[in-house]
Order: structure tokens, then C-alpha cells, then sequence
């Protein structure tokens, strides 16, 4: 009779999806952010003349202090808003990659890169949770309203992280409201990059960037991906959420 019962139990255990199936496998060893997610917008935040009108992209380059000579990263470039005049800025002797996910946007702006004659850019299609950047590569890594689309967060950090050259920095610009409305509170995004071992070195409110602006340094402490403990709001405050 023992057996008897053992067998439907077997049977059901079989049939349990495995734990953290639905993740990519190479994230799983990564705690799950605990916060939605908004999905995958449009390749153009608003329109480059808007955004030129407000001085936008001059006011983050100016905040980030990119100069000529400078080795950036425009990661989720979409149309390549930021690429082009980050190109401009850095020079002949600066370089840029700009990295989309999305095939089509990498496609376009490659074409306008090859009209544009930017010799100083290289394209690269990325993945979601890793952008596979060269290690100490980096002056400056530029996430532009991108990062609340990042399913994993922590695995994305994390690799994020060995690019950035000595000094180097993250330059996150994103919009106050909930993650699943294309956006980030800020104490939410300070959270997960310092649970990741980065630290806050600017942050600012800013009307002509169409929200804030935010800029990280590597700490020197990078956990062990086992060892992040992630973050969530609750009644409004940030808080760590410890491993069950």
C-alpha cells in the first residue's frame, strides 16, 4: 500500500515545473528582481528635436563630463539619439558602441552611422541580461531610459560591471514612476545598483531630461551573484529582501 501511494506522488513531483524554469539558465545562480517590469517600448523616446529643444542630451553629456578622447557605451541606443552626439563629443580620437537588442533598431542605426560617416562608432546587437562589453573598456556606460525594461536587473549589473575602465562610470537617466510604467523609482534603482557593489556618485532632478539623472561608480566590492541580496518596495519604502 506504501508503494502504492509513493507512486502517484513521484509522479506529481515529475511533474512540477523546475525552479526558476522560466529564467534563462545563465541567470538563474542571480536572485529574481522583485519588481515588474515594463516591456519593450519604442526604439525613440520622444522626438531629437523635442529632446534637442530642452538641451537635453548636451546637459546629460555636460553632467557625465564626456570629453574628446573619451571610450563610451550607449547601451539600448534605439534610433541613436545619444550615439550621434556622443560621437560628436568624444571625437576622432574618442570611441562609442552603441548596443540594442532589438535587430531592427540595430539595423537602422547602422544605416544612419554609415550615412553619417561616424567613424568612430561600432554597433553591436546585445542580450538582455548581459551586454557583453570588453573588460576595462569604458569611461562612461550610458543606460537611457532603458534600465526598467531589464528583466535582471542583478545578472545585468553584475556583468555590466568589469567594463567599466578605473574611474569609470554608469549614467542612468530614467523618469520617477512605478517599473511597470517605463520608469524607476530612484531609491528602487540606487538599491539595486549598490546590492550589485556600485556606488552613488551624482544624482539629480532634472526638467530637461524629462527626469532624473543618476551616475554610479564600480565600489570595489562586487558580491558573488549567490550573494546579492535584492530589493522591493513595501508601503512605499525600499527595503532588502532576504533569501528564503
Amino acid at each position: 500500500m506504501r508503494w502504492a501511494l509513493a507512486l502517484p506522488l513521484i509522479a506529481l513531483a515529475a511533474c512540477q515545473p523546475a525552479k526558476d524554469a522560466d529564467r534563462p539558465e545563465d541567470v538563474r545562480a542571480f536572485p529574481r528582481a522583485h519588481r515588474p517590469v515594463s516591456p519593450l517600448g519604442a526604439s525613440a523616446f520622444s522626438t531629437e528635436e523635442d529632446r534637442d529643444n530642452r538641451n537635453e542630451a548636451k546637459t546629460v553629456m555636460d553632467l557625465a563630463q564626456i570629453e574628446p578622447g573619451m571610450t563610451v557605451a550607449d547601451i539600448g541606443a534605439g534610433e541613436g539619439y545619444y550615439t550621434v552626439r556622443l560621437a560628436e563629443r568624444v571625437g576622432e580620437k574618442g570611441r562609442v558602441l552603441a548596443e540594442d537588442i532589438a535587430i531592427g533598431a540595430v539595423r537602422r542605426l547602422g544605416a544612419r552611422v554609415e550615412r553619417d560617416r561616424l567613424d568612430n562608432v561600432s554597433i553591436k546587437l546585445g542580450t538582455p541580461e548581459d551586454p557583453k562589453l570588453p573588460a576595462g573598456s569604458f569611461d562612461r556606460i550610458f543606460l537611457v531610459h532603458m534600465y526598467h525594461e531589464v528583466a535582471e536587473p542583478y545578472a545585468f549589473l553584475w556583468n555590466l560591471y568589469p567594463a567599466l575602465k578605473q574611474g569609470g562610470q554608469v549614467v542612468v537617466v530614467d523618469v520617477d514612476r512605478p517599473t511597470d510604467q517605463h520608469g524607476i523609482q530612484p531609491a528602487l534603482l540606487m538599491c539595486e545598483f549598490e546590492a550589485v557593489g556600485y556606488r552613488l556618485t551624482q544624482f539629480h532632478r532634472k526638467p530637461k531630461i524629462a527626469g532624473y539623472y543618476a551616475q554610479f561608480e564600480a565600489g570595489g566590492n562586487r558580491p558573488e551573484p549567490s550573494q546579492i541580496v535584492p530589493c522591493r518596495l513595501e508601503n512605499g519604502k525600499v527595503v532588502r529582501v532576504a533569501a528564503r
